[in-house]
């Protein structure tokens, strides 16, 4: 149980802190936000759950796929803002666009032979 609160408060103080990071600075925010982070801890809970390489690493491709249909938020969402849409009416529809994005990938990489 007090592996599942550090884990928790760790992930915590990543989001706290790409959100303290962008009210000062957008670029510092962004650097922090884009870097892996949640990746990085998950191939760490992951392989300290079960001491498994092969997980991490099937993790690691299937991530990469994945995050290529995920840009679709950050090129969508800022577009909209711009249309005049309102935050929240954006965010729904860039979050809708991301999710086509990531439908349309996974049945690409299915026709391709891509296991996820």
């Amino acid at each position: 149980m007090g592996q599942y609160v550090i884990r928790v408060l760790l992930s915590a103080l990543v989001i706290v802190a790409v959100t303290e990071l962008a009210k000062r600075s957008s670029l510092l925010g962004a650097l922090v936000a884009s870097l892996p982070l949640t990746s990085l801890l998950a191939f760490i809970w992951l392989y300290r759950d079960t001491g498994d390489a092969a997980r991490v690493s099937s993790l690691s491709v299937s991530i990469f796929w994945l995050v290529i249909p995920s840009l679709a938020l950050f090129l969508t969402l800022p577009l909209l803002l711009r249309f005049g849409w309102g935050f929240w009416l954006s965010l729904l529809g860039a979050s809708g666009a991301t999710v086509v994005c990531y439908g349309v990938m996974v049945i690409v990489l299915e026709r391709l032979g891509v296991s996820l």
